[in-house]
């Protein structure tokens, strides 16, 4: 796996994808649902630019994909985070808590 660090930072995009994830699996549609939720309507996402992501973090080993039988008999697909994507998640947060804290405290007039 590569290291973390050089991953980030995230698109927001990516981020909120990741994110609507994190409480566990997730099938297309309610990923796209979620993003738009979780960014107040920021990031609207097309069927296309999701699976177009879902592939990419599939391939870096970020997701993976579950399949699960409807009852009509077709498969379904969800994803879920792989440790790794869930580490990648919780680094990325790290780093935008960090960025808001020196933003913060420049805002206050503070000093570094």
């Amino acid at each position: 796996m590569p290291d973390i660090q050089e991953q980030l930072p995230l698109t927001e995009a990516t981020f909120f994808i990741l994110l609507s994830l994190a409480q566990g699996p997730q099938h297309g549609y309610a990923i796209l649902k979620e993003v738009e939720a979780l960014s107040d309507g920021r990031v609207v996402l097309s069927t296309g630019t999701l699976y177009g992501a879902l592939k990419r973090m599939l391939d870096a080993g970020w997701l993976e994909r579950l399949e699960e039988p409807e009852p009509e008999g077709r498969e379904r697909k969800a994803y879920r985070l792989t440790p790794f994507g869930r580490n990648l998640l919780e680094a990325e947060t790290a780093r935008l808590r960090s960025l808001a804290g020196i933003a913060e405290l420049r805002l206050e007039g503070k000093r570094l």
